[in-house]
């Protein structure tokens, strides 16, 4: 028993914990003392592995196939989330990377309700003054409706006949791009890849029968790396509106995924994709409106409803029973 714990102690984790704190001091002397051990051994390794690998091919276990030593990409998340000599913001930007394989477009996109554009069949001087006023470098046009989109105009390629006196609507058009539709499904990885061979910056996500679902830009891929382009709460998101008492009343379309980067929570985000079908899930109904719910450790309290969806919600993070009810 004494040997044990002298041995763990002295011939472990002594040793690993002094190795770990200067690194370099101990790996360089010691490399030589391994590399001769091995060369020693190196005849005796070789023909044990060999007796080992004829028994195993008896079973019909191949050795080639447990060959390669490559970090899995769950361990590789492991080892990054030690933080070992790793800043935080290099630390999140690696495991945003990491993450993008479990994200799709529909994700992060901007939601069909969401989407600003300019309609082609109104007049001319309505159509000049949306784009003078445009608050996005780049707009879709549509025909009547946003499922019918005939191009995306840049603000950059506009400005060369807003100074014109005639401007025609099929002007404006000829100088829009062809619109880039993107599947819904498509992972990530796979789509930053395909804006840049396509010199894309902006596609219109489609389903799986072509109807219109949303828009999506390289810079809502690049923030699922590097986080948001802006730590203002009130330029992110005008949809959170944080409250003296602490809560925050969020608008029923807010994104999940949006929502717990920016405020570091952790709503499920494996189902939908908005806070009102969050609440709708979880309910089982469209909720009425002084009703209060607990998702997790969160305090969701339904203030409006706007016709089938929940408007606006009050949410706060904490601990209270797990029940569905009417405040009193």
């Amino acid at each position: 028993m004494a040997c044990t714990i002298v041995f763990l102690i002295f011939a472990e984790i002594a040793p690993k914990t002094i190795s770990a704190a200067h690194p370099e001091k101990i790996a360089l002397p010691s490399s030589y003392i391994l590399n001769f051990l091995g060369w020693i051994g190196y005849p005796i390794v070789w023909v044990i592995n060999g007796v080992t690998n004829r028994i195993l091919r008896v079973f019909g276990f191949r050795a080639e196939h447990a060959a390669e030593d490559h970090l899995s990409q769950e361990e590789l998340r492991t080892v990054v989330n030690e933080r070992a000599q790793i800043e935080t913001q290099h630390q999140n930007m690696m495991l945003g990377i990491l993450e993008l394989d479990k994200v799709t477009v529909d994700d992060i996109m901007v939601p069909r309700a969401e989407v600003s554009g300019i309609d082609i069949e109104t007049p001319v001087d309505e159509i000049i003054r949306q784009i003078r006023s445009a608050t996005h470098t780049r707009m879709p046009l549509f025909r009547n409706d946003i499922d019918d989109i005939v191009g995306v105009l840049h603000l950059r390629d506009a400005a060369k006949f807003l100074t014109e006196p005639e401007v025609t609507t099929e002007h404006i058009v000829r100088t829009a791009n062809q619109p880039y539709f993107v599947p819904a499904k498509t992972p990530l990885p796979t789509q930053l890849l395909k804006f840049q061979q396509q010199k894309e910056r902006i596609g219109v996500v489609v389903d799986e029968y072509g109807d219109m679902q949303g828009i999506v830009t390289l810079e809502d891929i690049l923030e699922e790396i590097v986080g948001e382009f802006t730590t203002d709460l009130a330029q992110i998101n005008v949809d959170v509106h944080p409250q003296d008492d602490g809560t925050l009343l969020i608008d029923g379309s807010a994104n999940l995924r949006r929502l717990n980067r920016w405020l570091e929570w952790d709503l499920p985000t494996d189902g939908p994709k908005t806070l009102n079908g969050l609440i709708t899930e979880h309910m089982e109904a469209i909720p009425e409106s002084n009703v209060c719910c607990r998702i997790g450790d969160y305090r969701i309290e339904i203030v409006q409803i706007m016709g089938n969806r929940v408007g606006t919600a009050k949410v706060s993070k904490t601990a209270l029973p797990d029940q569905t009810g009417s405040d009193p």
